[in-house]
């Protein structure tokens, strides 16, 4: 018999079940906590100014900078599907070689070294630093888990003050892209806890799915209010900012 709800947790696991419309989340409800989050990079990082410089450079393709986000993620799942892994850093640049040739734009050499370089110059968004705060004062363990180069986590984390505070484990390691089973997986090896005690914080929907199918305590951070898929999802807390994750993780922001 499961131990007794603590009151805390009983509260997590009530505000999830609300923003779900369900009974309530099981892994919460045998009483466990979160002790570590695992983060996609773009919860933290606001990717906006490459949609920006895209625009930018391309005004008359106004839709250009979001079927080059599109491509990179269409890739990076085909690319696992078929086992043909490459780095992230290539896909983003063979995906936008192919929306410039479909779009007939030019792309020489500069200024594609420039738009695949603001990659390098993501900014954080304005509740992350009060956020990891929190999280950090509460002791729970943090590491991103995402499709992005190490290097390229690390060089935004550096720019941004926040490299110390958080572990890093890209999809390189196994080479296998989001939403593969093996890439949330890191998350156990890294931490060594059971998945109801990590908390899996994703920006995009397709994400949020993947890690709850997983089996991790999800929080959709949707920054950019995108509709939700309908494939079944399990339970994801949702909010605009990181209050869904502090919600999931009982922490005060």
């Amino acid at each position: 018999m499961p131990p007794p709800l603590t009151r805390r947790a009983s509260l997590r696991a009530g505000a999830v079940a609300l923003s779900l419309g369900v009974a309530g989340m099981p892994a919460l409800a045998a009483g466990g906590r979160i002790r570590a989050v695992c983060f996609d990079g773009f919860p933290l990082f606001d990717p906006r100014p490459v949609l920006g410089l895209v625009g930018a450079r391309f005004p008359d393709h106004p839709e250009l900078a979001g079927k080059w986000f599109t491509r990179i993620f269409a890739h990076s799942w085909l690319r696992t599907s078929a086992e043909r892994y490459t780095p992230f850093d290539r896909l983003l640049d063979q995906a936008l070689e192919q929306v410039a040739g479909e779009a007939g734009v030019a792309l020489p050499a500069p200024l594609k070294a420039e738009l695949l370089g603001q990659w390098l110059r993501l900014g954080l968004w304005d509740d992350v630093l009060p956020a990891l705060d929190a999280l950090a004062a509460a002791g729970i363990r943090l590491a991103f888990l995402s499709n992005f180069t190490e290097e390229m986590l690390r060089v935004n984390a550096r720019n941004n003050g926040i490299e110390a505070r958080l572990d890093y484990l890209s999809t390189d390691r196994v080479e296998r892209y989001k939403p593969h089973p093996r890439a949330y997986a890191m998350g156990l090896d890294h931490f060594g806890l059971a998945r109801s005690e990590i908390a899996f914080c994703a920006f995009g929907g397709w994400d949020a799915l993947g890690a709850s199918w997983f089996g991790y305590p999800t929080a959709w951070i949707n920054r950019l209010s995108q509709p939700a898929e309908r494939l079944d999802p399990g339970p994801i807390m949702e909010a605009k900012n990181l209050s869904a994750l502090l919600s999931l993780a009982a922490v005060g922001g």
